[in-house]
């Protein structure tokens, strides 16, 4: 004589058993949308801090072309103003 199956058997078993799988998938699809979600916030905040360091690497490029820009003129009206005297003693000296 077969042993006798303690607990829940058959069809009940079986229907117990799909809905511990249903509720399975769905704590893992839970946790699988929170993680999507925390990537999607990780790469917006990645992107956010991207476009702030370009802004000020451009800002900062900016700076160093307008100071290159200003130096030759100070340079040359240096210069003009170095050889003012040199122009002076040449008219003087005609």
């Amino acid at each position: 004589m077969p042993k006798r199956k303690r607990g829940i058997t058959g069809d009940a078993a079986t229907r117990r058993e799909a809905i511990r799988k249903r509720e399975r998938r769905v704590v893992e699809s839970e946790e699988e949308r929170s993680r999507r979600l925390q990537l999607w916030h990780n790469v917006a905040r990645t992107e956010e801090r991207k476009k702030q360091k370009n802004k000020e690497i451009a800002d900062c490029q900016t700076w160093h072309n307008v100071g290159r820009r200003e130096e030759p003129k100070e340079q040359t009206n240096k210069e003009i103003a170095d050889c003012q005297p040199c122009y002076i003693m040449q008219e003087n000296a005609v």
